[in-house]
Formats: structure tokens, C-alpha cells, sequence
């Protein structure tokens, strides 16, 4: 845990000097670009780890690190390219959020088996997240 909180500190030294060097939108950059970069290194390192049957939830993470690259990365590039129309509502993005998605729906697969929970028990807090997604939408939208 001293490890975790140190490194934080440190990160976010370094988010506070980029921000005091290059502004908000700078520092969005740089930060962005590197979690894309780090993002699909992980993403390799668990396909690989569930290559070598290693973690039963390396796949999930396979999945979930991928989708956050692609997610990021979409963001990132986006504002590399002054938010160009095609980007703001292509159906690209979902794609890539699709990833992450079915990373989390085997994470709670994962679990599922882990807590000795019924077949299709873990459908139950996927359904959970996407009604409630539902009823904010209808609410606020």
C-alpha cells in the first residue's frame, strides 16, 4: 500500500508540472496519450497471460486494458485533430467501448465461478448496470 500511495504522489507531482507548464489541455494530452500507450502494453501483457493460462481473468483484463486504449486513444486523437464531425458520434467509439464492456461482463463471470454463485449469476449485475444506465438516460435525457 506505501508503494501504491508513493507512486501516486509522484504521479501526480508530474500531472501538477505538466499542468503548471502546459496548461489543462497540455497536460490532458500527454497524460492521455500515455495511459493509450500503457493501456495496450497491459492489454498485450494479459493476452498473453491467458495465452499462458496463467489468470482466469487475464482474458477479461485482455479485454477491458484494449477497450480502454482504444477509448482513450479515441479521445486523444480526437483532440490531436481539433475534434473533427466525424469523430464526435461514430459509431467506431462503441465499438471500442464494446471491448472494454465484454471485459467487464467476464470479469463478472470470473467472480461468478469464484463465489460459487449459480451459471448466469453474473448476468445479474450486467443487467443491474444497464438498467440503471437506462433509467438515468430517461431521467436526465
Amino acid at each position: 500500500m506505501k508503494q501504491a500511495l508513493s507512486i501516486y504522489v509522484i504521479v501526480l507531482a508530474g500531472v501538477h508540472l505538466a499542468f503548471v507548464a502546459q496548461g489543462y489541455s497540455g497536460a490532458a494530452e500527454i497524460v492521455y496519450g500515455a495511459l493509450t500507450v500503457m493501456a495496450v502494453m497491459i492489454s498485450a501483457i494479459f493476452l498473453w497471460l491467458w495465452g499462458m493460462r496463467l489468470s482466469p481473468l487475464s482474458l477479461g483484463m485482455a479485454f477491458s486494458w484494449a477497450g480502454a486504449a482504444m477509448v482513450m486513444g479515441w479521445w486523444w486523437l480526437s483532440v490531436q485533430l481539433g475534434g473533427p464531425a466525424w469523430m464526435e458520434e461514430s459509431e467506431i467509439l462503441l465499438v471500442f467501448a464494446g471491448l472494454m464492456m465484454t471485459g467487464a461482463v467476464l470479469h463478472f463471470e470470473v467472480l461468478e465461478t469464484s463465489f460459487g454463485l449459480r451459471r448466469g449469476a453474473f448476468l445479474l449485475p450486467v443487467a443491474g448496470a444497464l438498467a440503471l444506465s437506462a433509467l438515468l438516460l430517461a431521467l436526465v435525457g
